[in-house]
């Protein structure tokens, strides 16, 4: 996983908390491109830029459906292995390569003890010898050593944000979003299950949108639009049926989708610009 430095610090599991190597700033709305795609446009919220590898700042403009509270953008996308059992070993031979798991300083993609050193996965576990590797999003009826209490990245397809971008469109971990490649038009439903950078999402996701799906070296730089549903979930981790069902009630009308990243790729030069 590739995460951002975000100045907002939140806890969301014992000894599973974001580390992030880039940062996040909000800039203010630009109410002057909301006219560029009359009928269809939606609402800027926000412009997000975030420094990354050489300085380099990249912007991702966050749309607001007009009469929802629904929110889009477009973006390329990194692959999060998170929450798979097999993302993360002590010789480097996980979905992830280990330093993208954190440090032994600061561990954020797998859990740890008190002492901060990393739990390792029993004989009776899916891969023994595996780090357990967390997802910001868990269920909280299972053991904090469960490997299954995270959302598996490989069988699940989620998404990850930074905290700023929830916030300010009011999403919380488990609800429920859409994410259309719009190279080749292939789309999935996905729940919202972790905090990292723009534009990242699970294996799985990867998988249904056509996108090289390693987490090594895979995902693509641009032409990936999210769509999520604040309000949608109920904080805990579902099944793919039902990230299906939920999405499928939620979801405008696709010749509105289509409208909407059209304009989201067209009315801000700087969308879907993201270098991964």
């Amino acid at each position: 996983m590739r995460k951002q430095l975000i100045p907002i610090a939140l806890l969301l599991a014992l000894f599973c908390a974001p580390t992030f190597a880039q940062q996040t700033a909000v800039s203010p709305a630009r109410s002057e491109l909301t006219n560029d795609c009359p009928g269809t446009r939606p609402e800027l919220l926000d412009v997000v830029e975030w420094e990354r590898e050489g300085n380099r700042v990249d912007k991702v403009s966050v749309w607001q459906l007009p009469e929802s509270d629904a929110f889009f953008f477009t973006s390329g996308m990194t692959i999060d292995a998170d929450g798979a059992p097999n993302a993360y070993s002590a010789d480097d031979n996980g979905l992830d390569e280990l330093s993208n798991a954190g440090s032994p300083a600061r561990w954020d993609g797998i859990i740890t003890d008190r002492l901060g050193n990393p739990l390792v996965q029993q004989e009776e576990d899916p891969f023994p010898g595996f780090y357990i590797s967390c997802t910001s999003l868990a269920d909280r009826a299972k053991e904090f050593s469960d490997p299954t209490r995270y959302v598996d990245a490989t069988k699940i397809p989620y998404i990850a944000m930074p905290e700023e971008i929830a916030e300010l469109g009011g999403a919380r971990l488990g609800d429920f979003g859409f994410v259309m490649n719009l190279r080749n038009g292939k789309s999935s439903f996905a729940i919202y299950a972790d905090i990292g950078s723009v534009g990242e999402g699970s294996v799985a996701l990867a998988e249904a949108l056509g996108i090289r799906s390693n987490a090594r070296d895979g995902g693509v730089s641009q032409g990936i639009l999210y769509m999520v549903f604040p309000g949608s979930g109920n904080l805990q981790p579902r099944t793919i049926d039902e990230i299906r069902s939920e999405g499928e009630r939620l979801l405008p009308d696709m010749d509105r989708v289509r409208a909407m990243s059209a304009c989201a790729e067209t009315g801000d030069s700087e969308v879907g610009r993201g270098a991964f």
